[in-house]
């Protein structure tokens, strides 16, 4: 201990006298470990965090495509391979308190939920089954951010009554401040407000009116439940799955063709780990750069590591002249790198947390696990770039030292060129896929569009009176001082919503191994003018398409060839059936195709136009959730206090939701993308700068080492221009081979990111050959100085230098 201590002591006086070198090293590191910090602490939060409840990992999750509630409590009943079940429907809801209405996040929960799951109030109570009794008062429990947003956390929140979807319910209690709810991990995803089932057909009553929650073929329940000691996940699900079949085919109707679903026993720690699909592969493409990055700035430091050392040449060979050891050097050597790394890696891990906010829109949690990550990351980066110059210091024969460091400085120099190659390879295919995805034409103008929602409670806009209320609300708000016109659309164009329904052309049979299925869309009748869309034959939506007159229908041009090949299809029948995932229901008659528009996109840039079906609400029984996509004269989101107050007069209790441009709509579904694009460009000019003092680093010290040869080169008559193309000659070489074998293992990993591409394949010819000449542009550049340094050396100068 006492020879380690000594070890680090000279190690940071050695540190401190070359205080240059120190603050590039730490820069680097501090730089190359905050951001792969940054990232896994991101990562792990989306990827590895389990809920915030009492042995998370016992959770498992029944899944299944159907869960009734009939069904559940059959099942629970019948369970006897794991704990108990709970089950909740996780839906939106307006919210009111006081005169503040909003747009929440609900979870309507058994009884037995909370004993469950574990989770205790912060203050209050939890719910408990006697809450989810028929009779029983309709209680709720609040998030810690609702309690915070909207009571100033103050304990006379308890017993308040507020209004879910119009239904007065008193607040018993507050949840933990880290409980997500038990269908995410994510905080975004946290319900604001959770009451119990047996609130449901009051709270989120059906558009039929039906009571969905009594109703054996309404799926939508999320079941967990704890492992059972003793009982294996194999055991547990072949019983379930044998029980769940049974009752499903006694509690639901279904005919001899249908399938029936089956029951998959699942980790249930995570909830329903929904944003793994959606963040697993960016998340790894990320820290698979930030590890290349990482790898980068060893390689950097290794370089300047090894120029020092040619320096130290003659401390090392004294220190052996007077019986130090072999292995004593080079512990002394790796101390100073480790101590190197350990200052980079606190540096680092305090940029981290500093900046754990910037990425993502939420703050990821630092614990053990992140240090850890840090530490190991510290310990690794240390080891990597303090091997080759430690043994390197060993080399007794300066000549022979001189010539090993600068094959070793050379082979570290190609592989920061391949790595920088591959970096900057991606970072283009990036580039080039986001500048795909923006120029893709949606079919419709975009500009001075401004999009609202409005969603009506169930409870006080029954059937025909939410038609009604949408239409008065498209007149009040076609008066606003600048509006130009608007259309409501129950499903906006890019939010990543697509509604399909049944679609039969007359004369077309039913078939149920068949998809007949088509996108559609409920619009206002000045739907195509207000975005934008042309009508190619036909006539649009009017005024007269009421609830009284017959039933009409647009169709695109896709879905015009698609199933009226070779045909006019104005003034053709078809049938449609009945949208049930959110309660709205269509037209169940016969309707006459009046129009076919252009093709545009529906859910989002990256797939190409759907074939798409266009009906008028105003001809629907009911419709509940609208968009109002509002074209202006003026700036859209000058208009915005205008449209609220335009509600308030209409009914103070609605919120008015999701207000944005239709082009913050489209940057929202890009926002993957551009920080994508943003960090893998940022990692992309960083192993270029990387790269570029590497090259020079090592050509210098090349150029320094043969100024005698250079010397003798030039007193036999060489001339500058020849000493000039000499050492470029050398740079490039290296810089052509490291390029190639950067471009190969472009090509190589190429699988890793062709998910995450549009519009171009992952060997893309523009991208490679753009990436190699740039590379090469930088090498030669970086190797100017040191090549002019070369070309100017005067031969009596360089021969009298031992």
């Amino acid at each position: 201990m006492l020879g380690i201590g000594s070890d680090l002591v000279f190690a940071a006086r050695v540190l401190r006298r070359s205080r240059g070198f120190t603050i590039i090293a730490v820069s680097s590191l501090a730089l190359a470990i905050g951001a792969n910090t940054t990232i896994f602490s991101v990562g792990k939060q989306f990827l590895f965090d389990r809920l915030d409840v009492p042995h998370a990992s016992s959770l498992r999750l029944l899944a299944t495509t159907d869960f009734s509630y009939p069904v559940y409590e059959q099942l629970r009943a019948q369970n006897t391979v794991l704990g108990d079940l709970l089950a909740f429907h996780a839906t939106a809801a307006n919210a009111t308190v006081g005169d503040n209405a909003q747009r929440v996040l609900l979870h309507e929960v058994s009884g037995n939920y909370y004993e469950v799951l574990g989770v205790r109030a912060q203050i209050g109570r939890e719910i408990r089954p006697s809450d989810d009794m028929p009779g029983s008062p309709a209680v709720a429990m609040i998030s810690d951010a609702f309690w915070n947003r909207e009571f100033a956390r103050s304990p006379a929140a308890i017993g308040r009554s507020i209004k879910i979807n119009d239904v007065p319910v008193t607040i018993i209690g507050v949840n933990p401040k880290g409980f997500t709810g038990a269908g995410s991990t994510l905080p975004s995803e946290t319900p604001a407000v959770i009451v119990t089932l047996a609130k449901a057909t009051l709270v989120t009553p059906a558009s039929n009116g039906r009571n969905w929650l009594a109703d054996p073929a309404a799926g939508g329940l999320i079941v967990l439940g704890r492992a059972k000691p003793g009982v294996s996940d194999r055991t547990a699900q072949t019983t379930l799955d044998a029980q769940f079949v049974t009752i499903f085919r006694a509690l639901v109707p279904i005919r001899a063709s249908d399938t029936v679903p089956t029951l998959v026993l699942r980790d249930g720690s995570r909830g329903l780990f929904a944003q793994q699909q959606a963040f697993a592969t960016p998340i790894a493409v990320l820290m698979m750069f930030l590890g290349l990055v990482l790898l980068l700035a060893c390689a950097n430091i290794a370089t300047l590591m090894l120029a020092r050392g040619a320096r130290r040449q003659r401390e090392m060979s004294v220190r052996l002249a007077l019986g130090a050891g072999r292995g004593r050097i080079l512990r002394q050597m790796l101390v100073e790198s480790l101590l190197l790394a350990t200052i980079g890696g606190l540096s680092g891990l305090a940029l981290a947390y500093a900046g754990r906010g910037a990425i993502a829109q939420y703050t990821p949690h630092f614990d053990w696990q992140v240090f850890g990550f840090t530490a190991a990351t510290t310990i690794v980066t240390g080891l990597l770039f303090g091997f080759a110059p430690a043994f390197a210091a060993l080399r007794t024969e300066i000549a022979d030292s001189v010539k090993r460091r600068h094959a070793v400085g050379r082979s570290v120099v190609g592989f920061q060129i391949a790595l920088a190659t591959l970096l900057v390879i991606a970072a283009g295919l990036f580039i080039r896929s986001l500048a795909g995805l923006t120029s893709v034409n949606p079919g419709f103008r975009t500009d001075h569009l401004l999009l609202a929602q409005i969603v009506l409670p169930q409870n006080r806009y029954r059937a025909g009176g939410n038609v009604a209320f949408h239409q008065r609300m498209e007149q009040a708000i076609a008066a606003i001082p600048g509006v130009a016109s608007v259309a409501g659309a129950e499903a906006p164009y890019l939010s990543g919503e697509h509604l399909e329904t049944t679609f039969l052309p007359q004369g077309e049979a039913l078939d149920a191994s068949t998809n007949q299925t088509e996108p559609y869309n409920a619009v206002g009748v000045d739907f195509f003018n207000t975005l934008g869309i042309p009508m190619l034959a036909g006539r649009p939506f009017n005024e007269n398409d009421t609830g009284a007159s017959p039933k009409v229908a647009v169709i695109n041009q896709r879905l015009a060839a698609t199933r009226f090949p070779h045909r006019n299809p104005i003034g053709k029948l078809v049938s449609v059936g009945v949208y049930s995932g959110y309660g709205d229901i269509l037209s169940t008659g016969p309707l006459e195709i009046v129009g076919v528009c252009g093709d545009t996109l529906y859910g989002n840039l990256h797939e190409s136009p759907p074939p798409q079906l266009f009906i008028p609400y105003s001809q629907q029984t009911q419709v509940r959730r609208l968009t109002y996509m509002i074209r202006t004269q003026v700036a859209p989101e000058t208009i915005v206090p205008a449209l609220r107050k335009v509600l308030h007069a209409a009914d103070p209790a609605l919120p008015l939701v999701a207000v944005r441009t239709q082009q913050a709509q489209i940057d929202e579904d890009l926002a993957d993308e551009r920080l994508l694009v943003s960090l893998s460009s940022i990692f992309g000019v960083l192993a270029l700068v990387l790269a570029s003092v590497g090259i020079y680093g090592v050509m210098a010290l090349s150029v320094a080492q043969r100024t005698r040869e250079i010397g003798i080169r030039m007193a036999l008559g060489a001339i500058p221009r020849q000493i000039l193309a000499m050492v470029l000659r050398e740079a490039s070489s290296l810089s052509v081979i490291a390029i190639a074998i950067g471009v190969g293992a472009s090509i190589l990993s190429a699988r890793f990111v062709k998910s995450v591409l549009f519009g171009i394949g992952s060997s893309d010819l523009v991208t490679l050959s753009s990436a190699a000449g740039l590379l090469l542009i930088v090498a030669l550049g970086a190797s100017w100085i040191p090549a002019r340094r070369a070309a100017h050396v005067h031969p009596m100068d360089a021969l009298r230098r031992e």
